[in-house]
């Protein structure tokens, strides 16, 4: 069986065909001509039109054969379009000025999401700005050919794009069958979030629960879009939030007693009264159990913390309302400004708080979490040139699970 019969069965193409392949150093050269008879069609209206004229051969880069790299070879013709002048033909198996067969695209974006895209371009001998360009055909094929995305819950957060205070609003569907990305913002301000909710207007009337963090403008754009849904903060935002205002109590105790002379007991105890228990390692276990002889402020803030993990798990929205008041009421009175600080945050939000047990545990907040962990992995895979477009680009591709040309390499 020749090799232009097995890509007329398995690449066929509508208006041209095949040839005869040669070898040319250590590469495959592919003939490809137009069908007899046929005309080339315009490559801005794809219109039918007569042949002005044809240029010289150029080479189109195919899917890889035997560890041997492939190219098309076709002399492209330029049509006399009557609307729009004379233009280059359309191909089916390219597209502008592109010098990769849209099979190669597909083939080197199903690869990159399973490898770096600097490892991806070193193995199959390419550049990285070449994966990149596949990467963002897919994605652009996938957002076009994406069926309109029906949800009943949706989870809001941002990730840390770049140095500076750069960030980018990630909204994911977090419906028991369907995690995946959605929509990605640049920035997090209300008119990122509004941008979401105007895209996906005619999809938000189902929406039943939305699950997000304490920053303000998100909470604002949430109860003027979506009224209907119930808004349930973070656990990890929450959990996340004590954890600093022990750390900043236990920061402003160590200088305290640095200063008067004592003994540096609190040194090296960060992660001790920050993890959890079953996290902890044997030697922090120790120095926790060391550190809870003592009478230091940064103990009280540690067991207040411990004791407000009660909370999440009581069963009735009334009684854990009953356990949060008392908790703030305390905190109020134990002369710790940062837990104070914290009392008035969960005051705040108590009503969000509390949504939390009106949900009945229909909700995961910690898919949220995981979602954004893949995030992160994800911007570490693409490197390259650190932008925005480039940033959307690999989380649509690793996250959104757009749908894939019958093109995209499988392993059978």
């Amino acid at each position: 069986m020749q090799l232009k019969t097995i890509l007329n069965h398995r690449y066929r193409l509508k208006r041209f065909v095949c040839g005869k392949a040669t070898f040319s150093q250590d590469r495959l050269l592919v003939e490809v001509k137009p069908r007899k008879n046929s005309r080339p069609r315009c490559g801005k209206c794809r219109r039918l039109g007569p042949i002005y004229n044809t240029r010289s051969p150029r080479e189109f880069e195919f899917v890889p054969i035997l560890g041997m790299a492939v190219f098309f070879v076709y002399a492209m013709r330029r049509v006399d379009c009557p609307d729009c002048g004379v233009k280059t033909e359309y191909l089916e198996w390219s597209s502008g000025k592109e010098r990769m067969t849209t099979a190669y695209k597909w083939f080197l974006s199903t690869w990159a999401r399973r490898l770096s895209w600097s490892e991806t371009a070193r193995i199959f001998g390419t550049s990285w700005n070449r994966v990149y360009r596949s990467v963002h055909h897919a994605v652009s094929w996938g957002l076009i050919h994406r069926e309109k995305p029906q949800f009943t819950a949706i989870g809001v957060d941002e990730i840390a794009s770049r140095r500076g205070h750069r960030y980018l609003t990630l909204v994911y569907q977090i419906d028991a069958g369907m995690r995946r990305l959605l929509w990605v913002g640049e920035n997090r301000e209300e008119k990122t979030l509004d941008q979401f909710f105007e895209l996906f207007q005619g999809s938000i009337h189902g929406l039943q629960f939305v699950c997000s963090d304490m920053w303000k403008p998100y909470l604002n754009v949430i109860a003027k879009r979506a009224p209907q849904a119930l808004n349930i903060l973070h656990r990890y935002h929450v959990m996340a939030t004590m954890n600093k205002k022990v750390d900043k109590v236990r920061a402003e105790e160590t200088r305290q007693l640095q200063q008067d002379g004592y003994q540096p007991i609190l040194k090296h105890s960060r992660w001790c009264l920050l993890k959890r228990p079953e996290n902890r390692t044997a030697k922090q276990t120790t120095t926790l159990r060391e550190l809870l002889k003592y009478n230091l402020r940064t103990m009280r803030a540690y067991l207040m913390k411990e004791d407000f993990q009660r909370f999440w798990n009581y069963r009735s929205d009334y009684w854990a309302g009953r356990f949060l008041d008392a908790w703030c009421t305390r905190a109020m009175r134990s002369q710790l400004a940062p837990m104070k600080e914290m009392a008035g945050t969960l005051r705040r939000h108590r009503g969000l708080l509390l949504n939390w047990f009106a949900a009945k545990g229909e909700l995961s907040n910690s898919s949220v979490e995981g979602m954004n962990t893949k995030a992160k992995v994800a911007l570490r895979k693409s490197y390259g040139f650190k932008t925005t477009k480039v940033y959307k680009t690999v989380l649509y591709h690793e996250l959104a699970k757009l749908p894939e040309h019958e093109l995209a390499h499988q392993f059978c």
